[in-house]
């Protein structure tokens, strides 16, 4: 099964590879990205080897895909996106970001996450044509958040300490865009 790749005007969306170990590792050891995140602050490098086989499995089982955010102009690794789980029977799918700092409110992260959004509702993903996409926010990131809105997804409640990470419970904020609600300009 080839893994798709996304183009968007800055970005190229591609599969993580194992020469990609240090640049993730520098993206999941920064506090700041891991401050809402169910992942502790990486250590070693072993554990972006890990998240790397982690990905790969989720998606030659066809359980979810996550994409590095490259930039075009160089190929470099600032980020990644992608739907966690999707259900092909449901027709829905969750999706994750997440990107380094020196790259946040440039639109980045909009740019590659509209583009994950249009090519699901598309149905030019391996799990069809999803008819509803989900986000989840720890309450208080407020950028995740201002995200989802701009990409027109609606707020649709707060599920109480329905998360466990790092030693406690987590609210969660859902968010949800329907095909139907979805503009790709």
């Amino acid at each position: 099964m080839v893994f798709p790749t996304l183009e968007t005007e800055r970005l190229l969306l591609t599969e993580l590879c194992v020469d990609d170990e240090a640049d993730l590792f520098r993206l999941f050891s920064h506090p700041s990205v891991v401050e809402y995140y169910d992942l502790d602050v990486f250590h070693e490098h072993s554990q972006a080897a890990n998240l790397i086989s982690l990905f790969k499995a989720r998606y030659e089982q066809q359980q979810g895909i996550r994409w590095a955010i490259r930039l075009s102009s160089s190929g470099k690794l600032i980020g990644t996106c992608g739907f966690n789980s999707w259900s092909s029977k449901m027709r829905n799918a969750v999706i994750g970001y997440d990107l380094l700092p020196g790259f946040w409110r440039q639109g980045y992260c909009s740019e590659a996450v509209r583009a994950i959004i249009a090519a699901g509702f598309t149905g030019s993903m391996p799990c069809g044509e999803l008819h509803r996409i989900q986000a989840d926010t720890v309450p208080g990131n407020s950028a995740s958040e201002s995200l989802l809105l701009k990409l027109g997804f609606k707020e649709e409640g707060i599920r109480r300490q329905c998360g466990y990470w790092k030693n406690r419970f987590h609210d969660l904020k859902c968010f949800g865009l329907l095909r139907s609600e979805f503009s790709a300009t």
